[in-house]
């Protein structure tokens, strides 16, 4: 198994349209075959700790099978369409992977 994990830092001054185009397309990615997991969401309000960073504005968890599926998931045309239809509207993207 293989968990993909991508933090997203959204533009400050981009429109309320462009949020919801936004979460729109990343959840989309779920359609992906090689997903055999997804969860998508904005930071909990848990109780504020020195370990947790809640300054992300939208958080991704694709679980794979393998690096295979990792990497039929990374060429995957709707992977490829959020990218273009998306990336415009981000600042900063951190992705951690474990398996």
């Amino acid at each position: 198994m293989l968990v993909h994990t991508v933090f997203f830092w959204l533009k400050s001054d981009i429109s309320k349209d462009d949020r919801d185009f936004f979460f729109q397309e990343v959840n989309a990615l779920a359609g992906i075959e090689s997903v055999k997991g997804f969860y998508c969401g904005r930071p909990a309000s848990t109780p504020p700790r020195e370990v947790v960073d809640t300054s992300y504005d939208c958080g991704l968890s694709v679980i794979l099978s393998d690096m295979s599926g990792h990497d039929a998931y990374q060429d995957h045309p709707i992977h490829h369409r959020f990218i273009q239809n998306c990336s415009h509207l981000w600042d900063k993207v951190r992705i951690y992977d474990a398996d």
